[in-house]
């Protein structure tokens, strides 16, 4: 079908400065058991193309899930209407971006297929996770599910330029409530939070089988505890909480169309402004943040962004400098900085966008224990349950799942409802420790929502556990 696909696209290219087509297609499969009860199974497809022309500085795209010749030509005429309307009106003059002609394939990671397991054997693995989740009495609602996405994508330009990639995508997922009273408390395994590329062989890089007993423990461990102590301390933060710090406090303030203002109307500016790139002091010294393709298993790698320009891995932060924003083709021509390969979109019928991709806080040189050993007030937190930022992602409130106090170097007793506060910048300038290699997490965001109209983006962080200075912790729900 691509083949015809690719000789069709070329009976329809017109007489443009420049013109593509983007091909996506996804399979989508979600499997979950509640309460030891299989649910109905989830699955989607989705398929279609988007043709984008630029023309005499405009530029316009239609997109259609007619595939057929009449379909594309209808789709490349709207596009090309589209361009000319835009000409002359744009932010930015088209002409003046140097659109990639990139040839080139990228296969993500799939070690153990997901049909390898037939349907009735992943039930069965759900089935006895979910009853691993009953432990108590006070367990009184449970889950177990996994979910799993193929995506293939086919890029291709009037001027030669063609990138086929083929990406799959798995996450598990554990939940287990108790309840007392008017009390209850929910533990998760990694809020959604533990996925990557691959096959099933992401459920045993996770330890997925082996997790539900201490979900449920820990669940039960929280209706008993008393409430996180209220006041300014230190915080030692898990990777599993690292991901949403990272996502909101450092990925969006520095994509490069939010910068520009682009997302204002909808999710918000940045606090963050084009002068700072290559000076501003975004944290200590320890933090060193990369926009990182590389790691194969991470759950937004890939060879080519959705226009084309070869993705290589590029610091964002060095030794607490800000260097670089995350902008594409695009936004980089628009401002004359450099930037990264991270234009995506999420379906076939969404313009790609600036998007956040693999961001990581490169791991330091501490383990949790000595981290914990020179903490003389401080608490330790997991699993992000709560968040809220304001609109130039700046100042921040997040809560956690789980917490533990650290006294005098010394972890202690379990607190529920632990949150902690903050203004980015401030915030990471008081990163103390970064922890080890040992004490990385490789997770992934499958849910980020940006753009008008919204897209549903998948993301990822990959993140040691990291300790803060002076964090105002909050306790209570």
């Amino acid at each position: 079908m691509l083949a015809e696909l690719e000789g069709d696209f070329r009976k329809v290219v017109p007489r443009v400065d420049f013109c593509s087509l983007r091909f996506f297609h996804s399979r989508e499969e979600v499997l979950s058991v509640r309460q030891d009860v299989p649910e109905p199974i989830v699955r989607n497809e989705d398929m279609g193309v988007m043709l984008t022309v630029m023309n005499k500085g405009g530029m316009g795209y239609a997109a259609t899930s007619d595939l057929s010749v009449a379909g594309l030509k209808a789709a490349v005429d709207q596009a090309k209407l589209w361009a000319g309307r835009t000409e002359g009106r744009s932010v930015v003059d088209f002409r003046k971006v140097p659109m990639p002609e990139p040839r080139g394939e990228y296969a993500g990671p799939n070690g153990r297929a997901w049909e390898s397991l037939g349907l009735g054997q992943k039930f069965e693995l759900l089935m006895t996770q979910s009853k691993r989740l009953k432990r108590g009495e006070p367990i009184v609602d449970w889950a177990a599910s996994v979910w799993h996405s193929d995506i293939e994508l086919l890029y291709l330009t009037a001027g030669g330029g063609r990138v086929y990639q083929q990406f799959h995508l798995t996450g598990p997922g554990l939940r287990a409530t108790a309840s007392a009273g008017a009390e209850a408390q929910t533990r998760t395994f990694g809020a959604g939070a533990l996925c990557q590329q691959g096959g099933l062989e992401v459920l045993e890089r996770f330890g997925f089988k082996d997790a539900a007993e201490q979900v449920a423990e820990e669940a039960m461990q929280l209706l008993a505890a008393e409430n996180c102590p209220s006041g300014k301390m230190d915080l030692l933060l898990g990777p599993d909480q690292m991901v949403l710090q990272i996502h909101e406090s450092i990925g969006h303030p520095t994509e490069l169309d939010r910068i520009l203002g682009d997302e204002r109307n909808y999710a918000g500016t940045s606090f963050v402004t084009l002068d700072m790139l290559g000076s501003y002091p975004y944290g200590s010294p320890l933090l060193n943040v990369t926009y990182d393709p590389s790691r194969r298993e991470q759950l937004a790698s890939y060879g080519y962004d959705d226009d084309g320009l070869k993705a290589e891995k590029t610091y964002i932060i060095r030794n607490g400098i800000l260097q670089c924003a995350m902008g594409a083709t695009i936004s980089q021509a628009r401002t004359g900085l450099r930037g990264v390969a991270n234009s995506r979109s999420d379906t076939w019928n969404r313009p790609p966008i600036d998007r956040m991709a693999n961001l990581n806080v490169e791991a330091g040189t501490s383990s949790v224990e000595e981290m914990i050993s020179e903490t003389k007030r401080g608490v330790y937190m997991k699993t992000n349950n709560s968040w809220s930022i304001d609109d130039s992602r700046n100042k921040f409130q997040f809560g956690c799942e789980w917490g533990r106090l650290i006294e005098d170097g010394k972890l202690t007793r379990v607190v529920k409802n632990p949150n902690y506060r903050g203004i980015s910048a401030n915030f990471w300038r008081n990163l103390k420790r970064v922890g080890n290699e040992g004490t990385v997490m490789v997770m992934g965001t499958p849910n980020c929502g940006k753009g008008e109209p919204n897209q549903i983006m998948y993301v990822a962080h990959a993140s040691p556990a990291c300790l803060f200075a002076d964090v105002d912790v909050l306790g209570g729900a």
